[in-house]
């Protein structure tokens, strides 16, 4: 009977051991992107004196050198414990087998459930049926106006639907010549707005389970063409020529309207508070839906982490609303979790309520590898077209022609059987 009963402890004390037990002295890397690996450390410090014997190392990334600095260490089996990934990116590390699935987390914690969040940025983690990284903050594009202006031309409030855009645009353009009444950011190859207006038409991007462009569908082609429009018509300008950056343009009036995100809410803020009160945000005017895409970035735990436990409590702290609550103040990310948007700072600013609005209205991005290539592949051919260098018609043939090239390594692995994801 004592050696079964020494043998049943000596069991029972490997089995615990195995376990994070909050008495280890566990060092967890974690790296970060931009401002926020530089702003995070008050959340660090709250983090670790919760979690005696658990030490994060914060490693600040810049956003620049995030992607070949992440590819690098993924060749050299170097890559952190925990990482903050845009969530455009979260599919090709998926792919690559790079991350933990973290369906059993969100399975047993009491903390986490996907109802918490806003649906479009839960699903750009979602891969293949599994989760792999938590939203972490959130972000989308939608509609800046200059309601003074707007109110000019006999808009009361910001346009609402594709039609009353165009008139909108008309009669800005009319009112004054030198003015534009959009800004759409062609030259920092910005893919979202022909994305956002497919999306908002009930167009599809890509057909055949991601392995074909679908640029023709009828209604991706009117998406596209009503946005090449806007600059056949003047209505938005294609260059930077008049005026030195967009912050002057929208101050001195000459752009009414501008599709962005919630960083420029403090910049212009800042750069122009002679603009109190004569601008606002509104969701982007509606197709068939006023649907935006869904930015941001989220959490993921690498699969070569040897300290996963603590890991996932870490994520599972960073997901407290409160703790978005106070990464709000420090960094400006609007929380991903919703009910975070209750504190006083994001329920009393109306530029910012704009954004949760749009932020029940988004959507995720074609959930594989080659999406930043085909991106980028969007904004090309759309240039080809906007400066006459090809016709409409012959830019998205050629669009979908590139599109097509993109995806042949994915049909082959399809056909191969050899497109997979293991869970961890």
């Amino acid at each position: 009977m004592k050696i079964r009963l020494t043998g049943l402890l000596i069991l029972v004390c490997l089995i615990v051991s195995s376990c994070y037990n909050g008495s280890e002295d566990i060092k967890l890397t974690f790296w970060a992107m931009g401002s926020e690996g530089e702003k995070v450390k008050p959340l660090i410090e709250q983090f670790e004196a919760e979690n005696p014997g658990i030490r994060v190392k914060v490693q600040a990334v810049p956003w620049g050198a995030a992607y070949e600095k992440l590819m690098t260490a993924y060749a050299g089996q170097a890559l952190p414990d925990v990482c903050q990934l845009g969530n455009t990116w979260i599919p090709q590390f998926a792919m690559l087998g790079a991350l933990t699935s973290l369906d059993s987390l969100v399975t047993a914690s009491p903390i986490i459930d996907a109802e918490n969040y806003f649906d479009g940025s839960w699903q750009t983690s979602l891969v293949n049926g599994h989760i792999y990284g938590l939203p972490w903050y959130v972000d989308t594009r939608l509609l800046f106006y200059r309601h003074d202006i707007l109110t000019e031309v006999g808009f009361e409030q910001p346009p609402q639907t594709w039609q009353q855009w165009v008139e909108m645009s008309r009669r800005v353009r009319e009112h004054n010549e030198e003015a534009y009444a959009n800004f759409f950011s062609l030259i920092f190859n910005d893919w979202h707005v022909p994305v956002i207006l497919i999306l908002s038409n009930g167009g599809q991007l890509l057909r055949e389970n991601d392995c074909y462009g679908a640029f023709d569908d009828p209604k991706t082609f009117e998406a596209l063409r009503y946005y090449v429009d806007f600059f056949k018509n003047e209505f938005a300008p294609r260059s930077m020529t008049e005026f030195v950056n967009v912050y002057q343009g929208f101050t001195e009036g000459r752009l009414a309207t501008w599709i962005t995100g919630p960083w420029n809410i403090n910049q212009l803020r800042e750069r122009a508070p002679e603009l109190k009160g004569k601008w606002r945000t509104a969701p982007v005017p509606a197709g068939q839906g006023a649907v935006s895409t869904a930015g941001g970035a989220s959490l993921v735990i690498f699969k070569t982490s040897k300290h996963k436990a603590a890991a996932r409590r870490f994520l599972e702290f960073m997901s407290l609303p409160e703790t978005q609550e106070t990464f709000f103040q420090l960094t400006n990310g609007l929380p991903a979790v919703k009910s975070a948007w209750n504190s006083p700072s994001l329920r009393n600013d109306p530029e910012i309520q704009a954004f949760f609005k749009q932020l029940e209205s988004v959507a995720a991005t074609p959930a594989i590898a080659e999406w930043e290539q085909i991106a980028v592949a969007i904004q090309v051919y759309m240039e080809k077209a906007i400066y006459e260098q090809l016709t409409f018609e012959e830019a998205i043939s050629e669009l979908n022609r590139e599109v097509d090239r993109i995806l042949e390594r994915r049909r082959w692995l399809l056909q191969e059987n050899l497109l997979f994801l293991e869970e961890d």
